[in-house]
Parts: structure tokens; C-alpha cells; sequence
């Protein structure tokens, strides 16, 4: 045996090592825990000012503590000793402010404080292990908050008073069937939402397909459409049918019914031989590809595209080389919570560091692909309040039922990324940020995304966890064309989802125009009001007034092209699983 090819086996069997450690730790490198550990706990036990800072304000905040729990068992109008942040919603209902539970609430929030004082400002400490630290430690107290026990959790407590236990009964049959069915690895109930019935159920034709890509053309509803046409570009991460989900509320009919030509790029869902796709050939076969046949079948117009969350960030790559190239098809450009800056892209980050990405590719090395069941740890623990805990209170402990909606089966729907892609992605744009940088090489050179001057439409949501808005805004000391920045209600799936008539729904807007001066994100935020109601109107709105006369809508696809239908929408690769 070779040098090189031992070097090889023994590489090879720390991957597996490693791929078989991550199914158990959902993907979370234990190197990369451990070291941010390690930090906060070596310069912790080398501070003995902050140390003793620690200890006055524990004994301080009990002493605090015991005073006023002696005054609330006496006193029901005793005013709070702390109140929970605006955000914390576990102890709003009423119950939890009468003795003995607001003592226990109280209790809780004050070990909350102590640990948050604990694991963040301790000098010398990196940011990122500071971060991670703190993270974890919010994870270990979301966990043992009193709302997640029956004993402590009044509401559980007086529903299973009222029902005579039977709320606890239920309880636990839903617990069963979840345990049944992650046993036998069986999907969430979806059958009352299926996929080209009550999903993904616009009409129109699949009119050019290659290895990766289906590129949908939706049939008109108008008797005559704006000139130019519309090319969305989903995520890959999930199916593209989230902007066309149910009749009431999907993007595709509602630009369809206004006079717009719209296509949509529907994405191979990859497996193990795809495991070599890189992010080139997500730019060549499908943003390229798609652009080819709208140019063949709508000749002689500008292309206004739009793209969500990854698929944004593919786009504006695409966009940005396009320019470079005086490739000028396009006529504008919308992006829906896409990020094209990562040097403060939120939580996530947490999960993005050498140890980690390493510990990833170590992962889809040995499938070849990421699956979304690897992704789900890390998902789960940036909002587990909401898609872990209160869950488990809502169905097990208070015995409720959830209902399915479409966009809770559009997410049971899940898809993969290849190996070579995902890896590239990560690095360059995460860690490196190479997009932002003007390091990012498409066709062997550079791309910088101050070369596009297309007009910009740029939308963030309130609540992102996946793309925080001021992460988005960052495009504005990117480019260097009118950006028109909406920040809309909601979090990075909701938020777009946002139908005029969606109740409480509202948006902030303004243009900055290329020569304007830059604003920063919150003096931003200060400065335009709130307006009631949908995004989707001004930015058709604004897509109308760029897109040309009203003609005749054009034909499906086209034949003398190479590009005649091959099927009806919404196509095949829809269906992979």
C-alpha cells in the first residue's frame, strides 16, 4: 500500500467516525462545544473580579427574591420582581400570576438573568465562543423552565382539572403516536394538503427541464400581461412551492392575476450520485439555463428575477457576473430574506466555525448529501421555544391536537444538498464571505456585486432567525443601484407568505437611490413608519412600473425554440423524496 493511499484509509475512517457521531448529535461537532467551553471556563476561573461579581449578584438577587416572595403570598397586586423579555411569551397567561407559580416564574427568570450575566462579558473570552457558551446555556434553562412540568405549570394543572384528567390522557396518546411514528419513520399526516391539488396547484407547463432544474411557465389569467417576464428562484433547502401554496395564498397566482408572466425554477431534489454538484452548476444549470429559455420564449424583453433566502444569494451571484459580463437580460432584481453579507448572520453562525464545518463535510462525505434530518438539530435549537417546548406542553400536557396548515406540510416536505455544493457554500459565503468580499470566483474570475445596476427590491422580515434583517440591509453598502428595502412583520417563511387580507400584517419601505448617503439599520428603522397590510401589493406595484405595456400573453413555451411543454405544472421533481 502507497503512502498516499494509507493517508487516505486513515482520513477515511475518521469521516466515518465522525458521520456516525453527527446522526447521534443531529450534526453539532462536540469539538467545537468543547472548545467554546473551555474558553469561557479558563478565563472565567482566571477573573476572580467578575467572579466575585457573580457572587454578590446571586446573593443580592436571593436576598431580593425572598423579600418579595414573602410580600406576593400575602399580596396578590404585588408588582413583578423581574419582567420577562418582550419576546418571552411562557408565562403571559394569568394563571402564572398567582401564588405559589408567580414565585416559581420569579425564581426562574432570575436564574435566567444570572446565567446570561455569567456567560457573556467575561474578559478575554472570543465572541463566537461567548456566543456559544451563552447559547448553551439558554438551551439547558429552556429546558428546565416550570412551564415544561405538569407540577409547576398552573395552566396544565387547571386544564387537567377541568377535563377530569382526560387532558392528560390525551396527552400521552399523542405522545404515543409520535413515538410510533418516529419508530417507523412515518411523515406527518399531511393528506389534507396534497401537491398539485390544493399545493402547488397554479396552472401552467413544465417547459425546459435538465439534470436540475424544471422550469415551470404558469398560465395567464388576464387577457393580456405585462411585456416583460418574471423568473422566480427558490431555495433548494426546501420544495419551491412555498410561494405557490394554497389558492388564498399563493405569490405565483396572485402575480399571475395582476398581468404577470411568471416562471419558477422547481429543483432536482439530489441523492448520493449528485454528491459533485457545486455551486457552478447551480449558477450554469439553473439560473443560466432558466434565463436561455425565457429569452426563447419571451424574446426581446428584460427578465426581472427574484429570489428567496438561498435562492436570493444564488441570484445576486449570478446577477453580479451577469454585470461583470455586460450580460444585461435582466431588467431588475427582488430578493426575499436573502443574504449576501455573513459577517453578523445571527444564530446560525453558532454552528459556523472550522471544527464544525469540518464535522459537517465529515457528514455528507459519507452520504454524499445533506438531508434535512441533519439539519433539523440545529434548527430546532435556534427557536426551541416555539418548535420544541411549547410543543411539548401543547400536546402532551395540555393533550391539544395541532391542526396542519399548508405551510406546516410544505415544511414536512423535505429536500437535500449535495455534498460538493453545500461545502463550497458554507466556506466561501459563511465562513470566508467571499461573496461580500469580492473574493467569490464565478468562470475563473472575480464577481463583485457592486457591478450590478439593475434596480433593486430587497424585502426582510421582523422575526428572522435564519437571515436577521439587519444582515439583509447590509446590501446596502454593497451595491451601488436604487434599492428599494422593505422590512415586513413575520419570520423568513411567514413573513413572505404575507397575502393582501393576511391579518396584522404591516411593512416598513423606503428607496435609497444610488446616490443617496447610507443610513444605518436602526437609525432606518426609526425613521419610516409602519404600514398596515401586504408587501406583495407595492412590490407588483413596483414590478409594474418596470415591466413594460400590457400585450398579448405569450405563448407556452416554444417548440421551434426546443423548448415545447413537457408536462403540466407543477412537474416532477416536485414529487422526489
Amino acid at each position: 500500500m502507497t503512502h498516499t493511499s494509507f493517508t487516505e484509509l486513515k482520513n477515511s475512517v475518521d469521516r466515518v467516525i465522525h458521520a456516525l457521531e453527527g446522526r447521534l448529535t443531529q450534526g453539532i461537532s462536540p469539538a467545537s462545544l468543547t472548545l467554546a467551553y473551555l474558553d469561557w471556563l479558563i478565563h472565567l476561573a482566571h477573573s476572580p473580579g467578575k467572579m466575585s461579581e457573580l457572587a454578590e449578584n446571586m446573593l443580592r438577587k436571593h436576598q431580593a427574591y425572598q423579600v418579595w416572595s414573602a410580600r406576593a403570598a400575602v399580596d396578590p397586586q404585588t408588582a413583578p420582581l423581574i419582567e420577562p423579555r418582550a419576546q418571552d411569551r411562557r408565562f403571559n397567561d394569568p394563571a402564572w400570576a398567582k401564588f405559589p407559580f408567580n414565585a416559581i416564574a420569579q425564581g426562574f427568570l432570575l436564574h435566567e438573568q444570572w446565567w446570561h450575566y455569567a456567560t457573556t462579558g467575561i474578559p478575554g473570552v472570543s465572541k463566537h465562543h461567548e456566543n456559544v457558551v451563552h447559547f448553551a446555556a439558554r438551551q439547558w434553562l429552556d429546558m428546565l423552565s416550570p412551564t415544561n412540568f405538569m407540577s409547576t405549570n398552573p395552566k396544565v394543572i387547571n386544564r387537567a382539572l377541568e377535563t377530569g384528567g382526560n387532558s392528560l390522557y390525551q396527552g400521552m396518546q399523542n405522545l404515543l403516536e409520535d413515538l410510533q411514528a418516529y419508530t417507523l419513520g412515518a411523515p406527518p399526516d399531511c393528506s389534507e394538503y396534497c401537491v398539485g391539488r390544493n399545493l402547488a396547484a397554479t396552472e401552467g407547463q413544465v417547459v425546459y427541464k435538465n439534470n436540475l432544474i424544471e422550469l415551470i411557465q404558469y398560465s395567464p389569467k388576464t387577457q393580456d400581461v405585462y411585456a416583460d417576464p418574471i423568473l422566480i428562484v427558490p431555495a433548494w433547502i426546501m420544495k419551491y412551492y412555498i410561494l405557490d401554496l394554497s389558492e388564498h395564498n399563493s405569490m405565483v397566482r396572485y402575480l399571475v392575476e395582476q398581468g404577470h408572466t411568471v416562471f419558477m425554477i422547481s429543483w432536482h431534489n439530489p441523492d448520493a450520485e449528485d454528491r459533485d454538484l457545486a455551486i457552478k452548476d447551480y449558477i450554469n444549470r439553473g439560473v443560466r439555463d432558466a434565463l436561455k429559455a425565457i429569452t426563447a420564449i419571451v424574446p426581446n424583453r428584460k427578465v426581472h428575477a427574484a429570489g428567496y433566502c438561498l435562492g436570493g444569494t444564488l441570484l445576486a451571484t449570478t446577477a453580479a457576473a451577469m454585470a461583470r459580463d455586460e450580460d444585461d437580460r435582466l431588467g431588475s432584481m427582488s430578493l426575499f430574506t436573502a443574504q449576501t453579507d455573513f459577517t453578523e448572520a445571527g444564530e446560525l453562525m453558532l454552528f459556523i466555525d472550522e471544527s464544525q464545518l469540518s464535522y459537517m463535510e465529515d457528514m455528507m462525505w459519507d452520504r454524499g448529501y445533506l438531508d434535512t434530518s441533519q439539519m433539523a438539530g440545529a434548527f430546532t435549537l435556534l427557536r426551541s421555544y416555539d418548535l420544541l417546548w411549547s410543543r411539548i406542553v401543547s400536546e402532551y400536557l395540555l393533550g391539544e391536537c395541532p391542526a396542519m396548515s399548508d405551510l406546516m406540510a410544505w415544511n414536512s416536505d423535505s429536500t437535500r444538498m449535495p455534498y460538493k455544493m453545500h461545502t463550497q457554500y458554507l466556506r466561501k459565503m459563511f465562513l470566508n464571505n467571499d461573496l461580500a468580499s469580492g473574493r467569490f470566483i464565478v468562470d475563473d474570475r472575480p464577481i463583485s456585486l457592486r457591478d450590478i445596476r439593475v434596480p433593486i427590491f430587497c424585502v426582510a422580515t421582523e422575526t428572522d432567525h435564519v437571515a436577521p434583517w439587519r444582515s439583509v440591509y447590509k446590501l446596502h453598502s454593497l451595491v451601488l443601484t436604487d434599492l428599494t428595502f422593505v422590512l415586513t412583520s413575520g419570520g423568513h417563511n411567514a413573513g413572505i407568505v404575507s397575502e393582501p387580507g393576511h391579518p396584522r400584517r404591516s411593512y416598513r419601505m423606503a428607496l435609497n437611490r444610488a446616490e443617496d448617503k447610507y443610513i444605518a439599520p436602526d437609525e432606518w428603522l426609526n425613521r419610516f413608519n409602519k404600514q398596515d397590510g401586504s408587501w406583495w401589493e407595492p412590490w407588483s406595484n413596483w414590478l409594474s412600473e418596470r415591466s413594460g405595456p400590457r400585450v398579448e400573453p405569450p405563448a407556452m413555451g416554444n417548440p421551434e425554440a426546443g423548448y415545447a411543454p413537457i408536462c403540466p405544472a407543477p412537474g416532477q421533481y416536485v414529487f422526489e423524496k
